[in-house]
């Protein structure tokens, strides 16, 4: 929805530009940078975001480095001492393989005295496509595919793409040795895990190869048979005691939690009040819709747990289990299922997108809900519920004319969903 109705909407989209304006790179990047150092500084970066990373870089860099980052088609920006290149995601492609092959091979010529500062965000784990020795990347698109359809939780993927990947997992970073690395990272996983974003190719985890095959046999993957087999004899990702890490950092630059508290804040200095619910919740969207739907029931119907007016505020990660090929994302699914939930109940106003700007498969970043959501998908020819069951919200926002669609934000801290419950002005 592109031009915005004055009232609830408007409130809940300034909202959710203030949580995007708290992960902004300018606010956040310049304190974080390290010192320069004696040797060469190459600065490498992989996610959504990494673009504005690397133009920020450069505005607050003053010496010589060598800079190169990957991003997501349409997301790149301006930048003069940075080759920035665009990729796919979801699903990777040949323009993510050659980068990911370019960022290898610029980190093993680093020395002892060189720096390898990693911009990296969400994104990264697609637009890093690596697969293993007699693989291709035919191979790394049909487990994405596998992954991506199955409604695992991002920890679960994670664990099996960092063993079957040279790449993900730290190993980017066990390949610049015996250079310092500096991780500056901008979270989009629940609980702020820094070797889970982009599935952590400078920053090694604890996920090992028997985690990854115990979530492929929980989610039946069904993968090919020498797929299955190179996960369950990859080699082990490395792990963060390895002597090879100890002169390497990280720094969170961003994360829902903060967005979240920084859209808190804008509710509370407007007299509204505002409670985040959680920074980290995930599970299927439509799941997580309608518990969200029930607790707006309950405030807007008998003030408890909370008192109405106030806008509950949460963050984290929905999965979608795909069931038929439908248009939309789990933003939108999530918004869909609360809108069928609450069945009209008046008062309240949702909005669900995601932090990066785009939601799924379309342009949107998400949808708006209110009482009269559902009517007007039916009024315009539409089965909501249908809809919802075969994966295609957007189908079902843009017969409402409720999709919110503000473009590439330049920054990725996952989901922002704000819920306004207002009886008093019914």
């Amino acid at each position: 929805m592109d031009e915005l109705k004055p009232g609830p909407r408007q409130l809940l989209q300034e909202l959710f530009q203030t949580a995007v304006d708290a992960a902004h790179p300018e606010l956040t990047l310049p304190a974080a940078l390290p010192q320069p150092p004696k040797g060469r500084t190459v600065v490498i970066g992989a996610g959504k975001g990494a673009a504005q990373l690397a133009q920020t870089f450069e505005h607050h860099w003053s010496g010589p480095f060598e800079g190169f980052v990957v991003t997501r088609y349409g997301f790149g920006v301006p930048c003069d001492r940075f080759e920035v290149v665009e990729a796919a995601h979801p699903i990777p492609d040949v323009a993510g393989q050659k980068a990911a092959e370019r960022m290898l091979s610029m980190v093993q010529k680093l020395r002892e005295d060189d720096l390898l500062i990693a911009l990296v965000c969400g994104g990264g784990s697609a637009l890093l496509p690596m697969p293993p020795d007699g693989f291709t990347l035919e191979d790394e698109q049909l487990l994405c595919r596998a992954l991506l359809h199955s409604g695992m939780p991002i920890r679960g993927m994670n664990a099996v793409r960092k063993h079957f990947s040279g790449i993900k997992g730290g190993r980017l970073a066990e390949a610049a040795a015996p250079a310092r690395v500096v991780s500056l990272v901008v979270s989009d996983v629940p609980g702020d895990d820094p070797s889970e974003v982009a599935s952590g190719p400078t920053v090694p985890g604890s996920a090992a190869r028997a985690e990854a095959l115990d979530w492929m046999a929980r989610y039946d993957l069904n993968l090919p048979e020498q797929l299955e087999q190179a996960i369950a004899t990859a080699p082990e990702a490395p792990i963060p005691d390895d002597p090879v890490f100890a002169r390497n950092t990280v720094s969170l630059l961003a994360s829902a939690n903060r967005s979240l508290e920084a859209a808190a804040d804008l509710a509370r200095s407007r007299g509204l009040p505002a409670v985040i619910l959680s920074d980290s919740m995930e599970g299927e969207a439509r799941e997580l819709g309608r518990v969200s739907a029930t607790i707006a029931r309950e405030v807007a119907t008998k003030n408890r747990p909370f008192k109405s007016p106030i806008v509950l505020l949460s963050g984290g990660e929905a999965t979608v289990t795909l069931r038929q090929n439908g248009r939309g994302g789990p933003n939108g699914e999530f918004i869909l299922a609360l809108a069928l939930s609450l069945k009209g109940v008046s008062g309240i106003t949702a909005l669900a997108a995601d932090t990066d700007g785009i939601d799924g498969s379309e342009d949107n970043a998400g949808a708006f809900a209110d009482a009269g959501t559902i009517s007007r998908i039916r009024e315009a020819g539409q089965d909501p519920q249908a809809l919802l069951d075969r994966n295609d919200s957007w189908t079902a926002f843009q017969a409402a004319d409720d999709l919110f669609t503000p473009g590439p934000t330049g920054t990725n801290v996952n989901d922002f969903r704000a819920i306004l419950i207002d009886t008093c002005k019914v």
